[in-house]
């Protein structure tokens, strides 16, 4: 027990007396940090070390980064529900953790992530660096408005204790909690807002959105707020971006939002710098080169990472990996999210090659530290694509044709995309769509979304546009009431994509 508290103690103390790029730049190389977090995870966790010797592996000859590549991959699966909870954990002992989230993940199982205070501290510096790098909350008195969903899932909770970490530090930031209680957010930042110097809402995007959206119509002056925003769990286009901003009466794309790449399973893994954002909106401009970058015709997540506090890897599938310490640590773990890794060096070359000078750019637009961390990109699990004469697309192909000026006003971002067909066993594109609040659907509104989707695919989706016949290319358009019970019920995670089966056009 005394050593547990000197151990608490300690890393409170560090993370408070130690300065962000103290915290970001480690003097220690990344294979040895990645190396002793094998070894400590190998010699302290029951189930890891049962699972190596299963594997028939002698963790003591794990002497290099390129031994430890060999290593056998761990997942829901073959690891995590291959062992009782306690033995994920540090000595085998639940009791050392003093948290505890739950997923539901695709499946709807539920998954138990435990953890301890301390490791918060390394997830509270992804958000210290959105704050301090973005939004200059070290220097302004600023309100963070939690709109995460508090209770047992991951974003709420977590977000609050971060964000009073950095309070703790000395930050001039005050937390409010209201979770997704639309009413209250909104009563809170009219009640707050004034005395602060600006206000952050963290939450998912499309309910982001909706708050701002409803604020907007109820009178809330948002420009008067210096409103920020932090997001996760989805990717987003930059006309999203754009559109939010124009809203809330943004000055500054690269420095007046930003997204984290979290996860359930060990908090944030990275977020968004004004830098990776400077990168991504030239990237959004330039879809043949994104699609270099990235080698798909979507625009994924791009965040900067730190690869001594989260190791990623690639698989030769293109799917992610990631090494890191949490309440249950996990080396090699597969999280399934396809995607993939930049070193910062040659990010940059690749731009510079193709004319971009993105420090010089960002520059121009603020003064941010340049932070030398690589970059991982995400664009989320495959599933969520329909698949349309041999060319699959993206939900966030579509959502670029829902945020065109002349549409968005009508809508809330939600789609359903589908696959179907019809007597003559033809195949359809259809999107059904949720209307916004007391907006109502009419042939005319169908038109003229089909039109704007039909634009932005062929502009963003090479596949769509080369394998799909120009008879099938328009989508049909289906406009639904919000909240509508089949397709857009309320309260329920929304899907962007549904199964063919029993898909038909009568």
């Amino acid at each position: 027990m005394a050593g547990s508290l000197r151990n608490t103690i300690k890393a409170l103390q560090t993370f408070l007396d130690t300065s962000l790029e103290e915290l970001i730049v480690s003097p220690t190389s990344v294979s040895a940090q990645v190396l002793s977090l094998f070894h400590r995870v190998a010699q302290t966790v029951p189930a890891y070390k049962d699972f190596l010797q299963q594997q028939g592996i002698d963790p003591t000859q794990i002497q290099t980064l390129e031994d430890f590549v060999t290593l056998p991959l761990t997942t829901k699966d073959n690891y995590l529900r291959q062992f009782p909870l306690p033995r994920l954990c540090r000595d085998g002992k639940l009791e050392t953790c003093d948290m505890m989230a739950v997923s539901s993940g695709s499946t709807g199982e539920p998954t138990f992530w435990p953890r301890f205070i301390t490791d918060e501290y390394q997830i509270a510096t992804r958000f210290e660096q959105i704050f301090a790098d973005s939004f200059a909350a070290d220097q302004k008195r600023t309100l963070a408005v939690v709109c995460f969903a508090l209770g047992t899932w991951v974003g709420g909770m977590y977000t609050a204790n971060c964000c009073r970490h950095l309070a703790s530090k000395g930050y001039p930031l005050t937390v409010i909690t209201p979770g997704n209680n639309k009413t209250e957010i909104l009563r809170v930042v009219q009640a707050l807002g004034p005395m602060f110097e600006q206000v952050v809402l963290l939450g998912y995007p499309p309910f982001l959105k909706d708050v701002i959206d409803t604020g907007l119509t109820e009178g809330v002056p948002w420009p008067q707020y210096h409103l920020k925003w932090v997001m996760a769990g989805e990717v987003f286009s930059e006309a999203w971006r754009d559109l939010i901003g124009t809203r809330v009466g943004s000055t500054n794309s690269c420095f007046d939002s930003a997204s984290l790449y979290g996860t359930a399973d060990a908090g944030v893994l990275g977020n968004e710098t004004p830098l990776s954002i400077c990168i991504r909106r030239f990237l959004a401009n330039h879809p043949d080169i994104a699609a270099e970058v990235f080698g798909e015709a979507r625009l994924p997540t791009l965040v900067q990472y730190d690869p001594t506090s989260r190791y990623f890897e690639v698989t030769e599938e293109g799917t992610l990996l990631f090494s890191g310490n949490n309440g249950i640590p996990l080396i090699r773990y597969h999280i399934c999210d396809r995607g993939g890794i930049f070193p910062y060096d040659q990010m940059l070359a690749f731009l510079q090659a193709h004319g971009f000078d993105a420090i010089t750019t960002l520059q121009q637009q603020g003064h941010a530290p340049i932070r030398p961390l690589p970059f991982v990109y995400v664009f989320g699990r495959s599933h969520f694509t329909v698949s349309f004469f041999g060319a699959n697309i993206y939900p966030e192909n579509v959502t670029v044709g829902l945020e065109q000026p002349e549409i968005c006003d009508w809508v809330t971002g939600k789609f359903v995309m589908q696959v179907q067909t019809d007597a003559d066993q033809n195949s359809h594109l259809v999107i059904y769509v949720e209307l916004a609040p007391g907006q109502t659907a009419s042939i005319a509104r169908e038109h003229a979304m089909a039109q704007s989707i039909l634009q932005q695919l062929r502009r963003l989706n090479s596949e769509f546009a080369n394998y799909v016949p120009a008879s099938y290319q328009t989508p049909q358009i289906h406009l639904l009431a919000n909240g509508d019970p089949t397709y857009f019920p309320v309260g329920i995670k929304h899907r962007y994509t549904r199964s063919p089966e029993n898909s038909r056009i009568d």
